[in-house]
This record gives structure tokens, C-alpha cells and sequence, in this order.
């Protein structure tokens, strides 16, 4: 799984370094992940039972400053996975000039499965267990898949209670009671709708543009809420539970209703809404297609199917290397997770700013900045990959590489050796 993951990542930056004059000891640094650490969390259950997960911490790359990253509960989670999105958290960091590094975390299990207690228990085991690689200025968490503010609420106190005092900027994304930012519950989406609202022109979209949704959780949700807001036309979604398709657009707070109660596939029969095969999706009809479920959801196997134009990416790593390939030979546009979904770490930075000086923004500052650093680094981007006839994948990647290696290099090669 390793060369799956983490070799189609390297790929793309070895496809970048092509472009660039770039130091081949900066390429070799960015190559492995800086420090994993891998723990058992042993857990009471509820019936009196003791039960263990595997978890894990990755700081990938620091050159940049702490690092920063979410923590993923799932089934499938492993330190491959991990590592690989420690990576990609190093590159989005760079790509949108924040002073941080990539990290991710994750533990091996299925939150669906667990009580609230349980939940609890396991969130507060993996502070304690990863105590000593967590920190302020050393490596800070967010929430990721299946987790929440909740949890990161029960994990900042966990680590306020282990060194003995309150310790907010440790963890983004918490509660506002506990310092969370305003901004944060649509970040990830927002940042994306920017940018598309931004380059429109270029991209061909605008008002009456018809998308497709992959992955209605959090992201999707919001980001059918956001483009039906500027007169896009929702016209298919789907859940882990199944997808539907209405070729004259979906009523989005229906939608949302639906999956509140359910599934989205509970709207289907409703008007001219009908139930869709998950396979079919990718092949409806439609504008801009946005995948934001999990990783290579887009492969070889099903990219030649693709109708949309333009695809923007708010799940992490949605198209493979091979899908890239013959999506460019199809002239479409890829928005990349790099910059795409860097909403969400973007309001991180700002909570973690905000802990910082013990004030908080209001809403319309925090939208404000997240529309401006979008807009800025979506544009920069844009003309790269115009300059230099790369695709927009291509470009954020060179546009981050270069950030990265000037800072690998002005901390001299003494730093490179020992890191």
C-alpha cells in the first residue's frame, strides 16, 4: 500500500522537480516523513471489557514551522495512509504560505461502532499516548474523517490535564466554548467555492453550471449549500448509502434534510429525483464534478467515464496519477486538493492565531481573509500553470516546491543532516 499511496504522492513531486532548478537533497528531505509514531490505545469498553486500536502520528516535514494535520478515525485507517497525507499537508501548507509543516494522525477503528463514552475514552487515549509528539509549537491536530469538534474538545482538555495547565492552540477545530474558531464547520468547502467563484471566467462556469457531488459529509454537504447559494444546479449526489440524480437539479435543503434523517438516496421517487447505481456518478452529465469522499475515488478504471469539465477536489487525493493522465487527455480542469480543499487549514491557522493572542475574529474577518488567501494563491497558481503549460495539479506542486526548498535552504545544510 505504501507505493500505492505515498508513491503516486512522490510522483507528482518528482514531476514538479522536472519544472524546477530545484537542489536534489531538498527532493531526498521531502522524500520520507520526518518522524511516525505508532501506539496501541488500550480502552475500557462499555460492558466492562478492554479493547485496542492502533493508532498513529506522522510529522512529515517541519522546515516550515510546527507541523499540522487532522485525525482520522476509520476502519481502514493505516501509517501508510498517514504518512501519505502528512505529506500532502506539507505541500498544502506550502502552497498557501502558512507558517506550518504537514502532519495527520489516525487510529484504526470504526466510531460508528463505539457509545459516546467509548468515543471519549479513545480520544482521550490518544492524547496521552501521543503527548510527547503533540504540542503548540511542536505538532497540532485537527479533526478529519469521523471526527469532530467534540472530539477535539475532549482532547485539548486531555492535554490541558496532562501538563497541568489550559493549552487552547494545541488543537484546531474545537468548540468555540474552548477556543474554537468561528468559520471553521465550513472551511474546507468555503475555501473551495472561492476559489471556483474566482477563476469562473477561466473555467468556463458561473450561474447554471450543473454539479455533481461525491461524498455528502461534511464538505458536500456545504459546498451544495454554498454553489446553490451563487445559482448552481445540484443535479446528482451520493453517500456511503447510495446516490441519486435529477437532471433539473435537487432542492439542496431537502438534501440536506434527507441526510440529517438518513441517506440521500431517501429523496429518490420525489419530483423527477431518482436513484442512481454509485458506479454511474462519475459518468452523469454535469459541469463541475466534485469529489469529496475519500482517496482515489477517481482511477484508470473509471476516468475515461467523466463528464464534467472541471473537477474540484475536497477530498484528499481523489484522483490517481493514471486518472491525471487521462483526465488531461480529456481537457479537463483539475482543481487539486493542494489548494482546493486548504480552506480547512487555512481557519486552522486562524484559530491557532486567535488562541495565540487570547482574542477571537468575527465571522466576516475570518470569511474575508480565507476569500483572500484563496483567491491569491488560486491565481498565482492559474498563471504558472498558463506560463509554464502544466496542469493545475503540476503547478501547485511546483508553487509549493519552491517555497519549500527556500526554506530547507536557508536553514543551511547543517539543518538538512540532522533532521
Amino acid at each position: 500500500m505504501r507505493q500505492t499511496m505515498l508513491g503516486h504522492a512522490l510522483t507528482r513531486l518528482e514531476q514538479a522537480a522536472r519544472h524546477l532548478e530545484i537542489d536534489g537533497e531538498v527532493i531526498e528531505k521531502l522524500k520520507y516523513p520526518r518522524e511516525t509514531v505508532k501506539a496501541r490505545l488500550m480502552i475500557r469498553m462499555d460492558d466492562g471489557s478492554r479493547k485496542s486500536f492502533m493508532a498513529w502520528r506522522c510529522r512529515y516535514d517541519d522546515t516550515r514551522g510546527p507541523t499540522k494535520g487532522g485525525i482520522r478515525f476509520h476502519p481502514s485507517a493505516s501509517m501508510d495512509e498517514t504518512e501519505t497525507l502528512a505529506f500532502w499537508m506539507t505541500f498544502k501548507c506550502a502552497v498557501m504560505n502558512l507558517p506550518f509543516g504537514g502532519g495527520k494522525g489516525a487510529v484504526k477503528v470504526d466510531p460508528r461502532t463505539l457509545s459516546k463514552a467509548e468515543l471519549e475514552r479513545l480520544s482521550r487515549a490518544y492524547v496521552q499516548a501521543f503527548a510527547q509528539t503533540i504540542g503548540p509549537d511542536r505538532d497540532i491536530p485537527a479533526p478529519d474523517v469521523y471526527t469532530n469538534a467534540m472530539v477535539m474538545g475532549w482532547m485539548a482538555d486531555e492535554y490541558a490535564s496532562i501538563i497541568g495547565r489550559s493549552a487552547p492552540s494545541v488543537i484546531t477545530g474545537k468548540p468555540i466554548a474552548l477556543g474554537g474558531s468561528l468559520g471553521r464547520d465550513d472551511a474546507t468547502a468555503r475555501g473551495g467555492f472561492y476559489l471556483v467563484r474566482h477563476l469562473e471566467k477561466e473555467l468556463g462556469l458561473g450561474e447554471g453550471a450543473r454539479v455533481a457531488i461525491q461524498g455528502f459529509g461534511n464538505a458536500g454537504a456545504h459546498i451544495a449549500r454554498l454553489l446553490d447559494s451563487a445559482g448552481y444546479s445540484i443535479v446528482a449526489v451520493s453517500d456511503t448509502r447510495g446516490a441519486i440524480h435529477a437532471p433539473g437539479g435537487i432542492d439542496v435543503a431537502a438534501l440536506i434534510e434527507a441526510k440529517r434523517r438518513g441517506a440521500v438516496r431517501d429523496l429518490a421517487g420525489k419530483g423527477d429525483v431518482r436513484a442512481l447505481d454509485d458506479d454511474a456518478l462519475i459518468g452523469i452529465d454535469c459541469d463541475l464534478f466534485v469529489p469529496a469522499a475519500l482517496e482515489d475515488m477517481i482511477h484508470a478504471g473509471n476516468a475515461e467515464a467523466l463528464r464534467a469539465r472541471v473537477v474540484l477536489e475536497l477530498a484528499n487525493g481523489p484522483v490517481t496519477p493514471e486518472a491525471d493522465a487521462i483526465l488531461g487527455e480529456k481537457g479537463v480542469v483539475v482543481l487539486p486538493d493542494i489548494l482546493a480543499n486548504a480552506g480547512g487549514v487555512t481557519v486552522s491557522w486562524f484559530e491557532w492565531v486567535q488562541n495565540r493572542q487570547g482574542m477571537s475574529w468575527p465571522l466576516t474577518e475570518i470569511h474575508a481573509r480565507l476569500k483572500a488567501s484563496m483567491e491569491a494563491e488560486g491565481a498565482a497558481i492559474w498563471r504558472v500553470a498558463q506560463e509554464r503549460g502544466v496542469s493545475m495539479r503540476g503547478a501547485a506542486y511546483m508553487h509549493a516546491l519552491l517555497r519549500l526548498a527556500e526554506a530547507i535552504e536557508a536553514h543551511g545544510t547543517q539543518q538538512f543532516f540532522m533532521s
